[in-house]
């Protein structure tokens, strides 16, 4: 083999097809029992697109393009995974890839200059090049509560639900957990449970996705837009459709601020989030207008003020985590059937086998949901043995932060290269995926043309990149606050402090310093 690539989500299977064009043999090692990914691994109710449908699938073919008929404006994980397993079927890309098949460590060789990887049952294979296409947000953490072996019922956490589901019809639900899974999995289940207990103990903002069918008039302008639609998402900082707003918080008066955002909380997707007032997310007085109006607005929602409170978030400005977008959240806490523990107020000591119990009293469950999140970023590559030239252990290495080249390659992990690993751009994920992809392929046909075998980042381009994404986040409230976009993670040992994971400078300038590198004949790069 020439390569090898570990994940078989839109990442692995998009560099799978670009190597291939090179006429490069690649093997593709997959955990899952099939293709996905993320939309593999994510089959929990209610789950879906928060960026439209049609700007999150592959651009690089316009017979796939023209074939694909997204259902909804933001589509639902099952049509997701049915169109990720088309392209598989479409471009012929399952004989290289092996499911069933978790890689648990990778271990560079100085003198052929290759990896050899080693799976979960001890086989081995070997290769040139290794990619990793591990996916952001695929590590997941169980909270740490003692205990949860003791449950009795049903339980799982949402990475893993079972593809036959989980009948939950009647029955008493609980539910660890308030971020973006959790809000899409509770006004999805609340309907037909027989009682909901919601364990909170951070509070997030939310706002309406306005999600609906796209009819067929609307689907063949999606299909005449295109071209339109792609470059829209590549001139904006985010990848997505929507662009921050040039003006500022205090350019307007108070009655045009909040039409404003009025008209934004009324119209689908992130444009309440990424494309707001420009100071919104770096302005802390700017913000705490925002924040005060989104409060308003849970309070018009929420029929119990005290309830209503607790759903309000005390520790983060609105939008200085990622803003989950939500089909009737908080209305769900305006039915008989749903409680929501506040375990800053009682916290939970421990699972029984009949359920949870808090400082307050025991709440019986028959089903009990783990939405606690991921160790994002970092955390897939930390859960594998990586060690380059010398034994050097790459988990030891980022333990205070990471340190690569533009995100695609680490410091000292010579020919090992990272689709969307730390410090790239954030945004529209497949959008991200694409671009680094387009240029990692274009550096192993540069290693082609010149008959070049190794490849590994100068030091000093990986200072100055470092430098540079540290920079680019500096003034950005969301670095104020934790979450696993900072790093911090209370379920993991050592994750409680924060760290910049991502380039926060845009994908705009992350993609002309990329270009500029390559332009340049990748002297960033130490070659062998």
């Amino acid at each position: 083999m020439d390569a090898i690539i570990i994940g078989a989500g839109i990442a692995g299977m998009y560099q799978l097809y670009r190597l291939r064009e090179l006429g490069l043999k690649a093997q593709v090692f997959e955990a899952g029992s099939d293709v996905g990914g993320t939309w593999y691994w994510n089959r929990y109710p209610g789950a879906r697109f928060d960026s439209e449908s049609w700007s999150y699938g592959y651009s690089f073919s316009k017979e796939l393009l023209a074939d694909w008929d997204w259902p909804e404006h933001f589509a639902a994980q099952p049509d997701t995974l049915r169109y990720l397993n088309h392209v598989a079927d479409r471009f012929d890309l399952r004989r290289d890839i092996r499911c069933n098949s978790r890689v648990v460590a990778a271990q560079f060789d100085e003198a052929p200059a290759r990896w050899t990887v080693t799976l979960e049952n001890g086989e081995t294979a070997s290769a040139p090049l290794l990619i990793t296409a591990l996916g952001p947000l695929s590590a997941f953490t169980l909270p740490n509560i003692p205990g949860r072996e003791a449950f009795a019922g049903t339980a799982c956490h949402t990475a893993r639900w079972p593809r036959e589901g989980i009948a939950m019809a009647g029955k008493r639900v609980g539910i660890i957990g308030t971020g973006a899974t959790a809000i899409q999995i509770i006004q999805s289940i609340a309907p037909e449970v027989g009682q909901l207990t919601v364990f909170q103990r951070t509070a997030n903002w939310a706002a309406p996705l306005h999600n609906r069918r796209i009819t067929p008039e609307e689907q063949a302008r999606i299909k005449g837009s295109y071209d339109e639609i792609f470059a829209r998402c590549r001139e904006t900082d985010t990848c997505f459709i929507h662009q921050a707003d040039p003006r500022s918080v205090f350019d307007v008066s108070p009655a045009e601020r909040e039409a404003f955002w009025e008209k934004l909380y009324r119209e689908p997707g992130f444009g309440i989030w990424v494309g707001n007032f420009r100071d919104v997310l770096t302005n802390p007085k700017a913000n705490a207008l925002m924040t005060e109006w989104a409060r308003k607005k849970v309070f018009e929602r929420v029929r119990d003020p005290v309830t209503a409170e607790k759903l309000i978030p005390k520790n983060h400005g609105f939008g200085t985590r990622r803003l989950p977008l939500e089909s009737g959240y908080f209305e769900v806490y305006n039915q008989a059937n749903v409680r929501l523990v506040d375990i800053n107020e009682e916290p939970i000591e421990r699972i029984t086998a009949s359920g949870v119990r808090t400082s307050a009293g025991d709440y019986a469950c028959d089903v009990l949901i783990y939405a606690s999140g991921f160790d994002g970023v970092t955390g897939p590559y930390d859960r594998m043995d990586i060690r380059g030239p010398g034994g050097r252990r790459l988990r030891d290495d980022w333990q205070e932060t990471p340190r690569t080249l533009l995100g695609v390659m680490a410091e000292g992990f010579p020919n090992m290269l990272m689709i969307l690993g730390p410090h790239t751009a954030r945004g529209n994920i497949p959008r991200n995926i694409e671009e680094i992809v387009d240029w990692v392929t274009g550096l192993i046909g540069h290693m082609q043309t010149h008959r070049l075998v190794r490849v590994e980042p100068r030091a000093g381009a990986v200072d100055e990149w470092t430098r540079h994404v540290e920079d680019s986040a500096a003034g950005l409230l969301f670095t104020q606050v934790n979450s696993w976009q900072t790093g911090v993670n209370r379920n993991v040992e050592g994750r409680d402090v924060r760290r910049t994971l991502g380039y926060y400078g845009g994908a705009v300038r992350y993609r002309r310093k990329g270009a500029a590198i390559a332009a340049g004949g990748y002297d960033e790069f130490a070659f062998g």
